[in-house]
């Protein structure tokens, strides 16, 4: 992913080493897992999305650029700063993205997200969390969230490396802020209240796909507009997205499936959501509604 010499984000507050208060209390289970309290986190934050909402807290210029790679550490690992540098290079680029579309497509005016990046435990309008959370969007004060730990934690645990695999992510929780703004989010809140558990999840999982399918429209206009991606780079996302399927994560955590408790979908559904939007980048309210239908599952 080419970062050097691109404009980063000004939305941004970096609260690293400024500590965050109380730790966000332990969970019987989550998405019908039934495992330790310990796993399931590390689960939920490796799924993306908006893991908060499952313990009942929150709700899901200058001259021209100089192209070049992304500086890394030996190893092909980039350091935490680097990790820094790669969010704020993609919430930029998302700005550009959906400032361009949000008056073409929707008639509206696009309200950016802020970035927080924190280390350890963090409070948010949607309550507090640690960095077992991982990346999250918090609808009540629209930021999002990260521990930058989080990289190393998708690289070394699920094995999914590469500066656009953290891009993704981030594209993805941005694609929660969309969400919010289009009122997807507001009919999945409404409608989870009067269903089952299974049926909540099968919402759920729609909300998310359809925050893949907006990740993936991000990064066609990345790509085709903005020049940064790089050869690889989609295969890093898709990497990432296969990475933290809901079946993979069940079947190496407990050994067996689940799919009644699904609340992202699987590594094929989150793939095949992504590379629709990347090699369409239609962000249409038509195309949008499929991948909030039962169509999309």
């Amino acid at each position: 992913m080419k970062i050097q010499g691109r404009r980063k984000s000004s939305n941004v507050e970096d609260r690293r080493g400024q500590g965050g208060g109380g730790m966000m209390g332990g969970v019987g289970k989550a998405g019908g897992f039934g495992i330790g309290t310990v796993v399931i986190m590390i689960i939920v934050f490796l799924l993306g999305g908006n893991p908060l909402e499952y313990v009942g807290i929150g709700g899901g210029g200058g001259g021209a650029p100089v192209q070049t790679d992304t500086p890394r550490s030996e190893g092909g690992v980039a350091t935490s700063e680097t990790n820094a540098d790669i969010v704020q290079v993609t919430l930029a680029e998302t700005e550009t993205t959906w400032n361009n579309l949000f008056p073409e497509l929707y008639n509206a005016q696009y309200r950016e997200p802020v970035l927080v990046l924190f280390d350890n435990q963090v409070r948010s309008a949607c309550g507090s969390a640690g960095s077992a959370t991982g990346p999250f969007y918090c609808p009540a004060d629209q930021k999002v969230y990260i521990d930058l730990s989080f990289a190393d934690q998708l690289r070394q645990r699920f094995g999914a490396p590469g500066d656009f695999a953290l891009a993704y992510v981030i594209a993805h929780e941005v694609g929660h802020h969309v969400q919010n703004q289009l009122g997807y989010s507001q009919q999945v809140s409404q409608a989870r209240n009067r269903m089952s558990e299974e049926d909540a999840n099968a919402m759920s999982v729609r909300l998310e796909l359809q925050a893949d399918y907006l990740a993936g429209v991000w990064a066609h206009y990345a790509d085709r507009n903005a020049g940064i991606l790089e050869s690889g780079d989609i295969e890093e996302a898709i990497g990432a997205a296969t990475a933290i399927g809901d079946d993979r994560l069940q079947r190496e955590s407990q050994g067996y499936v689940v799919p009644e408790s699904f609340t992202h979908g699987t590594s094929e559904q989150r793939v095949r959501a992504f590379t629709n939007g990347y090699e369409t980048g239609d962000a249409s309210k038509g195309a949008l509604d499929k991948y909030f239908s039962a169509r999309s599952l």
